[in-house]
Protein backbone atom coordinates (compact mmCIF):
# COMPACT_ATOMS: atom_id res chain seq x y z
CA UNK A 1 0.00 0.00 0.00
CA UNK A 2 1.31 2.97 -0.80
CA UNK A 3 1.82 5.74 2.09
CA UNK A 4 -0.48 9.07 1.44
CA UNK A 5 1.55 12.19 -0.04
CA UNK A 6 1.08 13.84 3.56
CA UNK A 7 3.02 11.32 5.21
CA UNK A 8 6.66 12.52 6.18
CA UNK A 9 8.68 9.72 5.35
CA UNK A 10 9.41 8.26 2.33
CA UNK A 11 10.26 4.77 1.55
CA UNK A 12 11.94 2.91 -1.12
CA UNK A 13 13.00 -0.62 -1.24
CA UNK A 14 16.56 0.34 0.38
CA UNK A 15 16.30 3.07 2.48
CA UNK A 16 13.48 5.97 3.83
CA UNK A 17 14.32 9.71 4.70
CA UNK A 18 12.56 11.06 7.68
CA UNK A 19 11.95 14.72 8.01
CA UNK A 20 12.17 15.86 11.13
CA UNK A 21 12.78 19.28 13.34
CA UNK A 22 15.69 20.06 15.04
CA UNK A 23 14.46 20.53 18.24
CA UNK A 24 15.05 18.42 20.98
CA UNK A 25 13.56 19.96 23.96
CA UNK A 26 10.44 18.57 26.29
CA UNK A 27 7.37 19.88 24.67
CA UNK A 28 4.80 18.34 22.08
CA UNK A 29 6.23 19.10 18.85
CA UNK A 30 10.09 17.39 19.44
CA UNK A 31 8.19 14.48 21.43
CA UNK A 32 6.24 13.87 17.96
CA UNK A 33 9.26 14.04 16.19
CA UNK A 34 11.59 11.96 18.18
CA UNK A 35 8.96 9.46 18.66
CA UNK A 36 8.99 9.22 14.65
CA UNK A 37 13.00 8.91 14.78
CA UNK A 38 12.65 6.14 17.03
CA UNK A 39 10.25 4.32 14.99
CA UNK A 40 12.14 4.58 12.17
CA UNK A 41 15.36 3.15 14.09
CA UNK A 42 13.27 0.46 15.14
CA UNK A 43 12.45 -0.58 12.09
CA UNK A 44 15.40 -2.08 11.31
CA UNK A 45 15.55 -0.25 7.66
CA UNK A 46 18.43 1.67 6.14
CA UNK A 47 17.35 5.70 7.47
CA UNK A 48 18.87 9.15 6.65
CA UNK A 49 17.05 12.11 8.96
CA UNK A 50 16.79 15.36 7.60
CA UNK A 51 16.39 17.82 10.62
CA UNK A 52 15.12 21.27 9.16
CA UNK A 53 15.07 24.40 10.67
CA UNK A 54 11.53 26.44 10.36
CA UNK A 55 10.56 26.33 6.93
CA UNK A 56 11.01 29.64 4.73
CA UNK A 57 7.20 28.80 3.96
CA UNK A 58 6.14 29.51 7.34
CA UNK A 59 5.74 33.27 6.61
CA UNK A 60 2.35 32.18 4.80
CA UNK A 61 1.25 32.23 8.72
CA UNK A 62 0.92 36.00 7.75
CA UNK A 63 -1.12 36.14 5.21
CA UNK A 64 -4.62 36.61 7.10
CA UNK A 65 -3.30 39.51 8.68
CA UNK A 66 -1.33 41.08 5.46
CA UNK A 67 -5.00 40.76 3.87
CA UNK A 68 -5.97 43.30 6.91
CA UNK A 69 -3.11 45.77 6.73
CA UNK A 70 0.65 46.34 7.28
CA UNK A 71 0.76 45.43 10.79
CA UNK A 72 2.02 41.39 11.79
CA UNK A 73 1.55 40.41 15.27
CA UNK A 74 4.22 38.07 16.38
CA UNK A 75 6.20 36.72 18.99
CA UNK A 76 9.78 35.62 19.68
CA UNK A 77 10.64 39.02 17.54
CA UNK A 78 13.99 38.77 18.81
CA UNK A 79 14.97 35.51 18.30
CA UNK A 80 16.84 34.96 14.57
CA UNK A 81 15.65 31.81 12.93
CA UNK A 82 17.86 30.13 9.58
CA UNK A 83 15.03 29.73 7.86
CA UNK A 84 15.08 26.66 5.27
CA UNK A 85 13.68 26.46 1.53
CA UNK A 86 11.46 23.32 1.33
CA UNK A 87 12.80 22.98 -2.07
CA UNK A 88 16.14 22.21 -0.57
CA UNK A 89 14.58 19.87 2.32
CA UNK A 90 13.57 17.72 -0.88
CA UNK A 91 16.48 17.91 -3.05
CA UNK A 92 18.68 16.72 -0.06
CA UNK A 93 16.17 14.10 0.22
CA UNK A 94 16.31 12.59 -3.27
CA UNK A 95 19.70 12.92 -2.69
CA UNK A 96 19.53 10.73 0.66
CA UNK A 97 17.30 7.90 -1.22
CA UNK A 98 19.21 7.57 -4.42
CA UNK A 99 22.96 8.62 -3.92
CA UNK A 100 25.36 6.28 -1.25
CA UNK A 101 26.71 7.46 1.86
CA UNK A 102 23.13 8.84 3.46
CA UNK A 103 22.68 5.85 5.66
CA UNK A 104 21.87 6.72 9.29
CA UNK A 105 22.92 10.34 8.78
CA UNK A 106 21.25 13.06 10.30
CA UNK A 107 21.64 16.21 8.28
CA UNK A 108 21.05 19.16 9.72
CA UNK A 109 19.34 21.65 7.77
CA UNK A 110 18.91 25.71 7.22
CA UNK A 111 18.86 28.63 5.60
CA UNK A 112 21.93 30.89 4.34
CA UNK A 113 20.88 32.87 7.25
CA UNK A 114 19.29 33.57 10.50
CA UNK A 115 16.82 36.25 10.61
CA UNK A 116 14.70 37.94 13.05
CA UNK A 117 10.55 38.04 12.73
CA UNK A 118 11.11 41.44 12.04
CA UNK A 119 13.49 40.88 8.96
CA UNK A 120 11.60 38.48 7.79
CA UNK A 121 8.91 40.61 7.64
CA UNK A 122 10.92 43.20 5.96
CA UNK A 123 11.59 40.76 3.13
CA UNK A 124 8.07 39.96 3.01
CA UNK A 125 7.24 43.41 2.32
CA UNK A 126 9.76 44.16 -0.58
CA UNK A 127 8.46 41.17 -2.18
CA UNK A 128 5.03 42.72 -2.23
CA UNK A 129 5.66 46.33 -2.43
CA UNK A 130 4.43 47.02 0.95
CA UNK A 131 5.75 48.54 4.06
CA UNK A 132 4.82 45.99 6.79
CA UNK A 133 5.38 45.91 10.46
CA UNK A 134 5.56 43.98 13.31
CA UNK A 135 3.98 44.26 16.64
CA UNK A 136 4.93 42.26 19.43
CA UNK A 137 2.65 39.57 20.51
CA UNK A 138 3.03 37.33 23.84
CA UNK A 139 5.58 34.53 24.16
CA UNK A 140 2.59 32.30 25.31
CA UNK A 141 1.05 32.74 21.73
CA UNK A 142 3.85 30.79 20.14
CA UNK A 143 2.43 27.95 22.18
CA UNK A 144 4.45 25.21 24.15
CA UNK A 145 6.82 24.09 21.34
CA UNK A 146 7.22 27.55 20.32
CA UNK A 147 7.64 28.92 23.63
CA UNK A 148 10.15 25.72 24.27
CA UNK A 149 12.21 25.75 21.24
CA UNK A 150 12.41 29.68 20.47
CA UNK A 151 13.07 30.84 23.94
CA UNK A 152 15.10 27.24 26.07
CA UNK A 153 16.97 26.14 22.79
CA UNK A 154 16.88 29.23 20.54
CA UNK A 155 20.75 28.40 19.39
CA UNK A 156 18.71 25.16 17.21
CA UNK A 157 16.73 27.11 14.65
CA UNK A 158 19.45 30.07 14.31
CA UNK A 159 22.65 27.96 13.91
CA UNK A 160 23.14 28.46 9.91
CA UNK A 161 24.46 25.09 8.69
CA UNK A 162 26.42 24.28 5.84
CA UNK A 163 24.48 21.20 4.89
CA UNK A 164 22.55 22.73 2.12
CA UNK A 165 25.64 24.08 0.33
CA UNK A 166 28.15 20.92 0.90
CA UNK A 167 25.62 17.81 -0.17
CA UNK A 168 24.00 19.85 -2.92
CA UNK A 169 26.85 21.69 -4.49
CA UNK A 170 25.15 25.33 -4.89
CA UNK A 171 24.19 27.85 -1.70
CA UNK A 172 21.20 27.42 0.53
CA UNK A 173 18.09 28.65 -0.94
CA UNK A 174 17.44 32.41 0.50
CA UNK A 175 14.05 33.80 2.06
CA UNK A 176 14.19 36.56 -0.52
CA UNK A 177 14.85 33.69 -3.36
CA UNK A 178 11.51 31.90 -1.77
CA UNK A 179 9.87 34.88 -1.80
CA UNK A 180 9.93 35.72 -5.48
CA UNK A 181 9.12 32.12 -5.91
CA UNK A 182 5.80 32.07 -3.94
CA UNK A 183 4.26 35.80 -4.30
CA UNK A 184 1.32 34.18 -5.98
CA UNK A 185 0.41 32.34 -2.40
CA UNK A 186 0.12 36.23 -0.78
CA UNK A 187 -2.41 36.80 -3.94
CA UNK A 188 0.62 38.32 -5.86
CA UNK A 189 2.14 37.32 -9.22
CA UNK A 190 5.94 35.21 -9.19
CA UNK A 191 8.79 37.37 -9.87
CA UNK A 192 11.94 35.88 -11.59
Amino acid sequence: MASPTWWPTRWSPARSTRRSAVSTGDNPLARMHLDSERAVLASGLPHTFLRACSFQSNVLRWRDQLAEGDVVRAPFPDVPVAMVDPADIAAIAVLALTEPGHAGAVHRLSGPEALTPPEQLRLVGEALGRELRLEEAPDDEGGAAGTDIFRHHPDLESEVQDTVPRLLGRPAGSLRAWLARNREAFGQPPTA
